[in-house]
């Protein structure tokens, strides 16, 4: 590894640019986190203005959401996607796609990306502070909502897109699974769990015209292989989040109406979410904090902003005024 790392062009081309996150070291090598950003053009009276967002992707993922971003900008905000050790850009060679055994390792990805983008603003004292925003998507949600819970006082706001809260199995399932997870988990962190992801998902994604080509490994059509390791820190996860979290300030959770199950293609998948129990998901939101809004968004998909382009147009315009009428006032109207 070098010590000194700049940001170049990122592979969505311009205006997206990359920053390499140095981690250190593991038994499969060097660790890096990527820190993607494209910032506004000409925000100066943009409501979000003083707004930072952080995004983190799903299982099996890396971010490649361009419309997002140019939603965030179009509000004024600087938008930053962080592709986690392991993902997308972050993958080295030899290293197990995905896997930790506990999602707290993520805090040093965070804490990375946080103090990059926090870099340009050093030295300028006389200037408001600016204001964190966190998205995350299914995994990465998960991730996202156990991190602001630790770190109160840090985030401004929290927007989950379809968040992995609770496994497929409801909370009685995950109960009864949980201790042979474990188990395994300590014996043999790295074995092979069997396959779930039958390609139904990519499918979908691929007829509505949401999801580009990726680069090879990034993102494969049945997902990757998972291991005991992961699954249980995972479940874990979800145990916090079913005791109950305090994360202190305003959280959205997006999600699509109905929920299909992924044992067989139907067309159906194109207009609901076929990864998640829905109806569960949105029950175990209440645990998340004492300010939580649950948006149903129908005929969407698991990842809500690569549905058709009605929900996906239904989804942000409820994001927006979730914000700005919100969450988050405009600059102007604060005191």
């Amino acid at each position: 590894m070098t010590d000194v790392q700049k940001w170049v062009p990122d592979i969505l081309g311009a205006p997206f640019e990359q920053l390499t996150l140095l981690l250190g070291t593991d038994a499969e090598g060097d660790v890096v986190a990527t820190l993607v950003r494209s910032r506004p053009r000409a925000a100066a009276l943009a409501p979000l203005v003083d707004v930072d967002v952080l995004y983190v992707h799903g299982w099996s993922d890396y971010f490649f959401q361009t419309d997002l971003a140019r939603f965030w900008n179009r509000l004024g905000a600087r938008f930053y996607a962080l592709d986690l050790r392991k993902y997308g850009r972050s993958m080295r060679q030899g290293q197990t796609p995905g896997y930790v055994a506990s999602l707290d390792e993520y805090d040093a990805d965070i804490a990375a990306a946080l103090d990059a983008m926090r870099a340009r603003s050093r030295g300028r004292a006389r200037r408001s502070p600016r204001r964190l925003v966190l998205m995350g998507h299914s995994t990465g949600g998960l991730t996202l909502s156990l991190w602001a819970a630790r770190h109160p006082g840090e985030a401004a706001a929290v927007v989950l897109n379809s968040p992995w809260l609770e496994l497929q199995t409801g909370a009685i399932g995950r109960q009864a699974i949980a201790p042979l997870v474990a188990a395994r988990a300590r014996f043999d962190p790295l074995g092979t769990n069997p396959v779930v992801d039958l390609g139904f998902y990519t499918r979908a994604q691929r007829e509505l015209g949401t999801l580009p080509d990726s680069p090879e490994g990034w993102r494969p059509e049945r997902g990757f292989p998972t291991h005991p390791g992961w699954l249980a820190a995972v479940m874990k996860g979800h145990s916090t989040v079913a005791a109950g979290l305090d994360i202190d300030c305003p959280v959205l959770v997006l999600l699509s109406k109905g929920s299909t199950s992924p044992i067989q293609w139907s067309d159906a998948m194109t207009t609901t979410d076929s990864v998640l129990v829905v109806d569960d998901i949105a029950r175990t939101a209440t645990r998340l904090g004492n300010r939580v809004t649950v948006i149903r968004v129908p005929d969407a998909i698991h990842d809500v902003v690569l549905s058709g382009a009605e929900p996906r147009a239904h989804a942000l315009a409820a994001l927006r005024a979730w914000l700005i009428e919100g969450a988050l006032a405009p600059i102007e109207a604060r005191v």
